[in-house]
């Protein structure tokens, strides 16, 4: 017999007949403790986040996915979903339960004449632009490139368009979604509304998202890149960057961060893009680049799909420890500025980062109860990051967390957010037929 954890906390005997049944009924794969790919299928991308579920259900279609779901479902068993595996408390995965791995499903198609792209949950942000850019077109979709498209849409999404497009949300079209009670639903604006609204933003409790249908825009070349500065000059950097960011069109973005240079050196970036013709980028974000004196301009002209994976190095490394934690804040006070140069100057590992990305335009246009992505203001998600590679380490990058954030409670009224946004979700708006939603889902 395995003993599997139920929703309650408790562990159920579940029979191994019923293991093989499971096994039998998909063409994925079941994986559990002790067999040979279980120890990389329960490794997730932050390496801090150490679970070992019961059992693994790698699905590559729908079909697996609705047997998986309907396993679980009829045992009462704790059940996450894993997309990219990209949340950085883990929410994709569990200790005892039963893990939904949709890394498998990577269907992409692309209707370039319709502006349409669909792709399955398991797809990668990288493997979608890819195929979109191959026709000139893209979406809104995070700031790295490995982060996965199902967690990254269902928490709202924001991202290098979304001054102008928005976030990714708002280019969601329609979702398939296996809920709760083990049917399968397509939620957009005219079927199933309330679903698709809290799909949009509520993160990943609803359902299982097997695919996901998106508008695209045309995307050519884009103007980007980071302006250096060194620590002694960041509170300066910070304070222009609060100015300047209210002076920017929907078609630029401006992101600020401290992080440390490859000589180990704390250091200030405003890390900028321009979604249009190259030379009005070049006008718009020049006093951005003119501003100060920076130890590099590394702004230039590139592919979107380079722009995407500028900062993957290291934000997106698989299995770096990671401790994580976001927050929105709609001023960046002088208390903050000289609460982040204190963080830096004392930054514990070389790979951690403060990181403030602004929300504007069009993601700020669309009013908060459109969907249950209610960060519908000009403001800033503010991340603090701690990021090292060596486990044994972990008490001493989270004491310069502990310390930081210390440091932020002085000076905000609200403690730092989980990584899950806050989103304020209102979940009474979903019908009754969703029935319970699931426990554990994420990214």
């Amino acid at each position: 017999m395995l003993n599997v954890a139920t929703l309650d906390g408790a562990l159920t005997s579940v029979d191994p007949a019923d293991i093989t049944a499971l096994r039998d009924s998909i063409r994925g794969q079941v994986i559990m403790a002790g067999e040979p790919d279980y120890e990389g299928a329960r490794r997730v991308w932050n390496g801090n986040v150490d679970r070992r579920p019961a059992l693994i259900a790698r699905c590559v279609d729908t079909s697996d996915v609705h047997h998986a779901v309907n396993f679980a479902r009829t045992r009462g068993l704790l059940l996450a979903v894993r997309g990219g595996g990209h949340s950085a408390p883990g929410y994709g995965t569990n200790n005892g339960g039963v893990v939904i791995d949709l890394s498998s499903m990577k269907g992409i198609s692309v209707d370039s004449a319709g502006r349409i792209g669909r792709a399955e949950g398991g797809v990668l942000w990288r493997e979608f632009d890819q195929a979109t850019q191959a026709h000139g077109l893209a979406t809104t979709g995070g700031t790295v490139s490995n982060t996965g498209i199902a967690g990254l849409t269902l928490g709202g999404g924001i991202g290098w368009l979304m001054g102008k497009h928005g976030v990714s949300v708002d280019n969601l079209i329609s979702a398939n979604v296996i809920t709760a009670d083990g049917e399968l639903r397509r939620a957009s604006a005219r079927e199933h509304s309330d679903l698709f609204w809290a799909l949009r933003g509520g993160s990943g409790n609803f359902g299982v998202v097997t695919s996901f249908e998106y508008r695209l825009h045309p995307v050519d070349q884009v103007f980007g890149g980071m302006v250096l500065y060194p620590l002694d000059r960041v509170g300066e950097m910070l304070r222009f960057y609060r100015d300047f960011c209210p002076t920017l069109p929907d078609e630029a973005e401006a992101f600020a961060a401290l992080v440390t240079s490859p000589d180990g050196v704390p250091v200030g970036a405003l890390v900028l893009g321009y979604n249009g013709p190259i030379e009005e980028g070049e006008r718009v974000l020049a006093p951005a680049r003119q501003f100060g004196q920076p130890v590099a301009d590394l702004v230039a002209p590139m592919p979107y799909c380079a722009r995407q994976s500028m900062l993957d190095v290291p934000f997106a490394e698989h299995g770096l420890h990671r401790y994580w934690r976001s927050a929105f804040t709609e001023q960046i006070s002088d208390d903050l500025i000289k609460v982040m140069v204190e963080g830096a100057a004392r930054f514990s590992s070389p790979l951690s980062a403060l990181i403030l990305f602004y929300i504007h335009g069009a993601a700020a246009r669309i009013p908060a109860d459109a969907t249950a992505f209610g960060a519908r203001r000009a403001q800033w998600d503010f991340d603090a990051i701690g990021q090292w590679v060596n486990g044994p380490e972990s008490a001493t990058h989270i004491a310069w967390f502990v310390n930081f954030g210390e440091g932020w409670s002085r000076i905000s009224r609200d403690p730092f957010m989980s990584t899950t946004f806050p989103m304020m979700t209102d979940r009474r708006r979903c019908a009754p037929h969703l029935g319970k939603t699931f426990r554990g889902c994420g990214r």
